[in-house]
């Protein structure tokens, strides 16, 4: 499997890729150009958006407070955040906790994870208090990363707290997890709710087709960071999603065939200081791209 997926050929297979996506597609990506810009809006993202739940990682506002980062989100018309320990400390008291879970119900948002996470240290203290933030905060799924012989204590915790692990792969400087098919491996045959987080940018990163590894993973895959990039080799080519080289209309359509049930959050990583108008430009391609799979749906 680790061979196969190392087979990618940037160039050459995204631009063929594109065109005959585009083709079956029709309006996915012309009802929403690469450069518009969408207007701040009201509108909940639907789960029956061809079964797929857009939402944003709030390390895309990193820059900003929790309030400032819920009320950004809530004008982005998405329903679901992903928080990072920027917006919730791991250390915070019992009514801060309490605090975020009101801003966010306040706001008709929903928490649907926290990280990324780093399990450091392979003890029980050590893991216990990761599972006991994503309990307090009300997260259901935390993303994280950690040394491959840290998951047999971190599945015991999975069994104990009934909250799902996703490893992130981080590209080819990761040492434990560059790509969703090490991450994969190592979890095959633990309990179900440990899967993967699929980051489409450093899965193309480390040279692997991010629409294979979705479908490879199947039932594994539990969360996503959708980018993109415009040069596969370059971490620092990030730019506003439509506008790179990642199939994102194959990633969706393939997101559908498998029945992902999880969640699809934008990881806008430049632009911190002003992050806000990538991220509508990117979440009105990727709701594009929804739609035209809508109007082709059987």
């Amino acid at each position: 499997m680790g061979g196969a997926a190392r087979s990618f050929e940037p160039e050459t297979t995204i631009s063929r890729r594109r065109f005959v996506v585009t083709a079956a597609l029709g309006t996915a990506t012309t009802m929403v150009p690469k450069t518009s810009v969408a207007k701040p809006s009201s509108r909940v993202a639907s789960a029956d958006d061809v079964g797929l739940k857009l939402g944003v990682a709030s390390y895309s506002l990193r820059n900003f407070s929790r309030e400032q980062a819920i009320d950004m989100t809530k004008s982005l018309g998405v329903r679901y955040i992903n928080f990072k320990s920027v917006h919730l400390a791991y250390d915070a008291a019992p009514a801060e906790f309490a605090k975020a879970r009101a801003e966010l119900a306040a706001a008709g948002l929903e928490l649907v994870g926290g990280g990324m996470i780093t399990f450091e240290t392979d003890t029980d203290d050590g893991v216990r208090k990761y599972f006991d933030y994503a309990k307090a905060a009300g997260m259901p799924v935390i993303v994280c990363t950690c040394k491959a012989d840290v998951l047999p204590r971190i599945e015991k915790f999975v069994k104990q707290y009934d909250i799902k692990i996703a490893i992130h792969n981080h590209g080819p400087e990761d040492p434990n997890f560059p790509s969703p098919y090490d991450a994969l491996k190592a979890v095959k045959s633990m309990d179900p709710r440990m899967g993967l987080c699929i980051d489409l940018g450093h899965t193309v990163r480390a040279g692997t087709d991010p629409v294979r590894a979705v479908a490879d993973a199947g039932p594994r895959l539990l969360d996503m960071h959708a980018k993109d990039l415009r040069d596969f080799h370059a971490v620092e080519s990030q730019c506003v999603v439509g506008e790179g080289k990642i199939p994102i209309p194959e990633v969706f359509r393939q997101l559908r065939a498998i029945r992902y049930a999880g969640y699809v959050n934008l990881e806008y990583e430049i632009e911190p200081d002003n992050p806000l108008p990538g991220m509508r430009q990117s979440l009105a391609y990727m709701r594009g791209v929804l739609a035209g799979l809508a109007a082709t749906r059987s």
